[in-house]
């Protein structure tokens, strides 16, 4: 039976993840495409007429609303409010909502409003659920107990994306990390076994993403990319066989564990098939801390001697920090910084530590009593935790503050990106024509940052590229923009702390005002 299914991704607010502001210099609205809606609708049946809105890259209307008889939404924690929205006008136009993604699958028993919950991992689930909606009698809640075989996955329905809109494009090769840090919820959603995709499979998708005219940033979203060293290394030889078949099209990057730095080996077959940039879960220098969160893998070595054998191979670097572990020295904000600028780190992702449900780390802070609620997702833009830190409150936030606004100086900003360009070679990888999309952002970026109040150190930093490094001026560029969108994040999240300090200190204030007005009249009372 036809049926009209309408799929909506909920807005990003703006982070440091998000690079909105960057991004207008290249004339895309999104980093990057809502992978798991597009693979979901992959799964449905082909009868179905399936139409796609990501918020992220335009407005939703009651027209499209009305065209659907279900509405698909899927969402992380960070995107809770626009989720909520969403689920809100759909309902309040009469529609059936189905849910699910990280969101829906951690917190469902709070979110109302939906009237079915797909989650976890919908390869089967999907199925059960299709067959008894078509049967008038489907259930509220879907979830798989165990682990469905992702070589069954169909390729992406990318024909459903708006593919000039997006910076980047998304694959997924594997699910799962073999590792059990206390405080990440990716081993909860997929296990600690990852498996993987064959490389027959993951051809087909970068050829079907290829299909579609896009060229450039190819982001490989596996959370551990290296979980499985074995199938990684089958993998590789195919990514690059296709890649010079074609003139490498595609830039690629993903995440890894830092035990990437000691497999010389399968850096190089990444650097072949067209790696350029891994982001690491650094989190901290502390090696007490990492014990503590059980993240031992980032103390078999010197962290920064891990980084620069990871960059000394030809793939830049960018990681994630935390601050607000129960163990963090005084000096963790001092020790923060220095670790970022000596590595070269350019992309350095700081955040508060927040507890996501489900996690070993949410768990313990229940049994202590330390919880205060449930998170916003966001930890680079949300100074409030969601659970009572060792740590001074106000110490925390105001040290927080203080490293980004040191890394993102414009001076220690660009003095990163030489390190880095020190440490980082030329990539091995065959030449391609520069893009239009790159020679706007260029120019964009010469007006915009030109007569910013960092204009001298911009045009100093493009001036010694071009004298010292030639051959990475458009990487320089690239870096120069997202300092851009670094400083106005940073901007914006110093004075929106501020403001919400002061209404604070004006409400406890106003309450100490009120409570010096009734004292007298009970004083009176009681006598």
């Amino acid at each position: 039976m036809k049926r009209n299914i309408l799929m909506v991704y909920p807005e990003v607010p703006s982070t440091y993840w998000s690079f909105k502001s960057s991004l207008r210099f290249a004339g895309k609205k999104a980093q990057f495409p809502p992978l798991g809606l597009i693979t979901v609708a992959a799964m449905l049946p082909d009868e179905y007429d399936i139409r796609l809105v990501d918020l992220n890259v335009r407005k939703l209307t009651d027209t499209q609303i009305s065209w659907a008889e279900l509405i698909f939404v899927s969402a992380m924690i960070v995107q809770k409010q626009s989720f909520s929205e969403v689920v809100t006008r759909c309902k309040s136009l009469g529609k059936t909502v189905v849910a699910g993604g990280p969101y829906p699958t951690s917190s469902h028993a709070s979110i109302s409003g939906v009237d079915h919950f797909i989650l976890g991992e919908a390869e089967r689930v999907l199925q059960e659920f299709i067959r008894d909606y078509e049967n008038g009698c489907a259930k509220q809640i879907y979830q798989d107990v165990e682990r469905p075989d992702i070589t069954a996955t169909p390729v992406p329905r990318f024909d459903l994306l708006e593919i000039d809109k997006y910076f980047s494009m998304m694959l997924q090769f594997s699910r799962g990390c073999p590792f059990n840090c206390e405080f990440c919820d990716i081993i909860e959603l997929f296990g600690r076994k990852p498996r993987t995709k064959t490389p027959e499979q993951f051809i087909r998708e970068i050829q079907a993403v290829y299909n579609t005219g896009f060229r450039g940033s190819l982001f490989v979203v596996d959370d551990n990319f290296i979980g499985n060293k074995s199938e990684v290394r089958k993998l590789l030889p195919h990514i690059a066989a296709w890649q010079k078949d074609r003139g490498y099209p595609y830039s690629l990057f993903t995440e890894a564990s830092v035990n990437l730095a000691d497999d010389p080996a399968l850096m190089d077959e990444m650097i072949e098939a067209g790696f350029d940039m891994v982001f690491l879960g650094i989190e901290t220098p502390v090696e007490e801390t990492l014990h503590k969160t059980q993240k031992a893998q980032n103390t078999r070595k010197k962290l920064l001697d891990s980084v620069r054998a990871i960059q000394n191979k030809g793939l830049e670097v960018s990681a994630g920090f935390i601050v607000g572990f129960d163990t963090d020295p005084e000096n963790i904000f001092d020790l923060q910084i220095k670790f970022i600028q000596e590595s070269g780190i350019i992309m350095a992702m700081v955040g508060i530590m927040i507890a996501l449900p489900n996690t070993q780390l949410y768990r313990r802070l229940a049994r202590e009593n330390r919880l205060l609620g449930e998170t916003s997702g966001n930890n680079t833009h949300d100074l409030d935790t969601n659970f009572i830190t060792v740590m001074d409150k106000r110490t925390l936030q105001e040290g927080y503050k203080r490293v980004l606004k040191t890394i993102y100086n414009p001076k220690n900003y660009f003095d990163r990106c030489k390190v880095m360009m020190e440490q980082v070679p030329k990539r091995s990888r065959a030449k391609r024509p520069l893009r239009w999309q790159e020679m706007r952002a260029f120019f964009s970026s010469l007006v915009v940052q030109t007569f910013s109040l960092y204009g001298f150190q911009y045009l100093k930093f493009l001036l010694y590229t071009l004298r010292k490094k030639p051959s990475l001026f458009p990487e320089a560029v690239r870096m120069a923009i997202m300092l851009h969108h670094f400083r106005l994040i940073t901007k914006n999240l110093v004075k929106n702390h501020k403001k919400s300090l002061r209404r604070a200190l004006q409400s406890a204030k106003h309450a100490l005002e009120l409570q010096s007005v009734s004292r007298p009249a009970l004083s009176h009372q009681e006598k």
